[in-house]
C-alpha cells in the first residue's frame, strides 16, 4: 500500500491509544498502532507512491518537545516501493528496508565527487566595506582571501570552488546566498573584515547562525552588514519575509547544527595559523547565514580597525596561511 510506517520505542510512550487523524497534502491521513511488543508504530496513509527523501530529530527548544521529522516525496509509480523510516534501533531499519519492502534505489551519485564550496568574498563594488587606518578596503581584501581560499582548496582536488565575485563589483546579500545554493553548496564560506571603535579590538572569530545575537557587539555588526543592500538602492527591510513551513524551519536549525560543528572545527585550525579573538565563535543574524540547507559561517578574518591585523590581512602569507587552515577545517568537517 502507499504509506509510510514509522516504529517507535514504545517506553515512555503517554499518547493515546490508536488516535486517528486526517492529513494534508500527499498524506491523506494517520493512524497510530500499539503498543505492542515494545514498539508504537504511525502509519501515514498516501495519496500515492512516495519515498522517505530524509528524516532525522530535532531536540526540544523550550516550548516544543523532541519532534521526529519525516521528509517524503512523490515517487515515480514503478518503483513500487513502500517507504519506512525506523526511529529505532538502525540496523533494524536495515533489516526491514532490505527484505520486506524494497526501498527505492538512491539516484546514481554525480560524476564529479568534489565537495562544493561557495566562498563569498564580502561587500564590493559601490560598498567598499571597512576602510582601514592606512587605507585599506574590506573589499579588495577579502577578494584576495577569497581568490586564496579557492586556489588552496583546488589544489587539493577534493574540492570544487564558487566564488560569489570574482572581481570589484556589487552583489546584495540574497543573492549571495541564492547564488550559493543554486551552485548546489555543500558549505557556505563568507570572508569580511570589520572594524571596531576600540583599535586594540583583533584576531580572527567565526559567527554562524543565531536570531539572537550571542553579545551586544555581534548584534551591532550583523544590523550593519545587514543594511549593505542599501548602498545599491535595495532596501533589504522592505523585502517580504521568507515564507516557510515547519520542515524548513526544522531544516535550518539542523543545517544550523552543522554549521556550528564546521565553526569548531575552524576555530581550533585558526588558533593554530593566526591570532583568534577572545571570544572565536560567535552568533548573530547576518543574512548571507539564512540559506535553510547549506551549512554556513561567516569569517571575520581580523579588524581593519587594528594596524597589528591590517598588516596582516595584507601580507599573502598569512592569507595563504589562514586559507590552509580553512582547508584543513573543511576536510575534518566532511570526513566526519
Amino acid at each position: 500500500p502507499d504509506q509510510v510506517t514509522v516504529d517507535l520505542p514504545s517506553s515512555g510512550w503517554s499518547g493515546r491509544s490508536a488516535p486517528t487523524g486526517a492529513g494534508l497534502g500527499l498524506v491523506t491521513g494517520y493512524k497510530v498502532n500499539g503498543p505492542d511488543k515494545g514498539r508504537v508504530r504511525v502509519v501515514l496513509s498516501l495519496s500515492a507512491p512516495a519515498a522517505v527523501k530524509k528524516s532525522f530529530t530535532v531536540p526540544p527548544d523550550g516550548s516544543s518537545p523532541h519532534r521526529f521529522v519525516v521528509d517524503i516525496e512523490r515517487a515515480s509509480a514503478d518503483t513500487g516501493a513502500l517507504a519506512v523510516a525506523i526511529a529505532q534501533p538502525p540496523k533494524t531499519a536495515a533489516a526491514v528496508g532490505a527484505t520486506k519492502v524494497g526501498i527505492a534505489p538512491l539516484p546514481p551519485k554525480r560524476p564529479d565527487v568534489r565537495r562544493i564550496v561557495v566562498i563569498d568574498a564580502g561587500h564590493g563594488g559601490a560598498d567598499p566595506g571597512t576602510i582601514g587606518a592606512s587605507g585599506t578596503y574590506e573589499k579588495s581584501v577579502t577578494l584576495a582571501a577569497a581568490r586564496e581560499v579557492k586556489s588552496v582548496f583546488e589544489a587539493s582536488s577534493r574540492y570544487k570552488v564558487v566564488l560569489t565575485r570574482d572581481d570589484d563589483f556589487f552583489i546584495p546579500l540574497r543573492e549571495r546566498v541564492a547564488k550559493a545554493r543554486a551552485a548546489g553548496a555543500e558549505l557556505f564560506i563568507s570572508l569580511h573584515a570589520d572594524s571596531m571603535s576600540d583599535h586594540s579590538h583583533r584576531g580572527a572569530s567565526v559567527y554562524t547562525l543565531s536570531e539572537v545575537a550571542s553579545d551586544k557587539e555581534a548584534d551591532a555588526l550583523a544590523a550593519k552588514e545587514n543594511k549593505a543592500d542599501l548602498i545599491a538602492g535595495i532596501d533589504l527591510s522592505n523585502e517580504n519575509p521568507d515564507v516557510m513551513n515547519i520542515l524548513i524551519d526544522l531544516a535550518q536549525r539542523e543545517t544550523m547544527n552543522y554549521s556550528a560543528r564546521f565553526a569548531a572545527n575552524l576555530v581550533n585550525e585558526l588558533d593554530r595559523a593566526a591570532k583568534v579573538n577572545i571570544n572565536p565563535h560567535r552568533f548573530a543574524g547576518f543574512a548571507v547565514l539564512k540559506a535553510p540547507d547549506v551549512p554556513s559561517v561567516l569569517i571575520e578574518m581580523g579588524y581593519l580597525s587594528n594596524p597589528q591585523d591590517e598588516k596582516a590581512l595584507k601580507d599573502p602569507r598569512q592569507r595563504r596561511g589562514l586559507a590552509v587552515a580553512i582547508l584543513r577545517a573543511a576536510d575534518r568537517f566532511f570526513s566526519e
